[in-house]
């Protein structure tokens, strides 16, 4: 997956989802937010990189590199990195 800006794939009710979105908001990257429950491909695109688990947040940057359910200390750590 080919992009330029950070791509999030949550569900509605999913808690660490929306504190993912809060972290991102705070420190001003924009990002995609993908609901996995309303696209298929999107679901099926989290369980190949979670070896099968509809893992979410699953965060997906720019540079190939991804994240699952990170601590916003992780997030905020790869943003600024």
């Amino acid at each position: 997956m080919e992009s330029q800006e950070i791509v999030v794939y949550g569900t509605t009710w999913c808690p660490d989802c929306r504190r993912a979105q809060r972290v991102l908001d705070q420190v001003g990257r924009p990002y995609t937010y993908v609901n996995i429950e309303s696209d298929e491909q999107a679901a099926a695109y989290v369980m190949q990189v979670n070896r099968g688990h509809q893992s979410v947040p699953t965060i997906v940057f720019p540079d190939g590199s991804i994240l699952v359910e990170p601590s916003n200390m992780e997030l905020q750590a790869k943003l600024i990195g």
